[in-house]
């Protein structure tokens, strides 16, 4: 029986496990591993590994067994997807520590299946068991990703292909291959308007005085509104003298009192008092 994984070690001692086949525990699917053999190897050393899959899947038994046997390793475990991990594959990747994506892979999720034969009885129970499968599967993607379960069944269901942005959106994957992490863009910041005072200088008993010696060394000085209008005020040539200074309010005056004469009649003669006086009570 041909394997399809096969042990790497260099000269530092790093082991590196390529997995590229159909994933089965007898050789139906023609490339085959049989858990067992694929232990026997994997405990043979020791030390951190990486696993690099290129896979369609095949038998989810399996791949669980494999994936419980890389969960279980005693050193770390990073996987590398180099071009695809689809169905049991896709479980298997879910083992790694770490899971790193190439920028052209794909990981695909679906239902698992089967092949049933029989009485209704025997579809029924055909129907249990994949239930019961796919619960086990959905474990694996959720303790990886952390997305709900209803939302994993969904994306099996729909049988969903994730390319490694959306993969790694999704929680499944961790890196990208050979893409330097983005970093979001440092926002700037606000300068202080020319006539505010900066919210980190330290206050001052008097608004109008400069800052300490060590702003004036730099050159940064910070003025109250006020003598930033009296800058403006001296740029135009407005001075306290020169202000135009507000009128001040007439005063009420007294209507003038006629002169009335030793006969009774104003100073001209024209108008007797008693006359006279009834129209000044009027105006009043």
């Amino acid at each position: 029986m041909k394997k399809f994984w096969n042990w790497v070690t260099n000269d530092a001692g790093e082991r590196t496990l390529r997995l590229e086949g159909a994933i089965d525990s007898d050789d139906t699917w023609g490339d085959a591993v049989t858990p067992a053999w694929f232990r026997s190897e994997l405990e043979s050393g020791e030390g951190d590994i990486t696993v690099w899959i290129n896979s369609p899947g095949g038998s989810v038994f399996a791949a669980a067994e494999i994936y419980t046997m890389l969960r279980d390793y005693k050193g770390k475990v990073t996987v590398k997807i180099d071009a695809i991990a689809a169905s049991a594959a896709s479980v298997v990747a879910m083992s790694g520590d770490t899971v790193l994506m190439s920028p052209v892979a794909m990981l695909m999720l679906h239902d698992p299946a089967t092949v049933a034969m029989g009485n209704t009885r025997d579809m029924q129970k055909a129907i249990e068991t994949l239930d019961a499968v796919k619960e086990s599967i959905v474990n694996a993607y959720h303790a990886k990703s952390g997305l709900s379960r209803n939302k994993i069944s969904t994306l099996m269901s729909n049988e969903t292909w994730l390319d490694a942005k959306e993969a790694l959106k999704l929680g499944f994957c961790d890196e990208i291959l050979f893409t330097a992490e983005e970093k979001p863009e440092e926002e700037e910041e606000e300068k202080p308007d020319g006539d505010e005072p900066d919210k980190d200088a330290p206050d001052k008993d008097d608004p109008d005085e400069d800052e300490d010696d060590d702003d004036e060394k730099k050159g940064v000085h910070l003025y109250s509104t006020r003598i930033m209008n009296q800058m403006i005020l001296n740029r135009l040539g407005v001075t306290d003298e020169a202000k135009p200074k507000p009128a001040e309010p007439p005063k009420e005056t007294e209507p003038p009192q006629p002169v009335i004469g030793m006969d009774g009649t104003t100073e001209d003669g024209s108008m007797p008092y008693p006359i006279l006086e009834k129209q000044l009570e009027f105006l009043r």
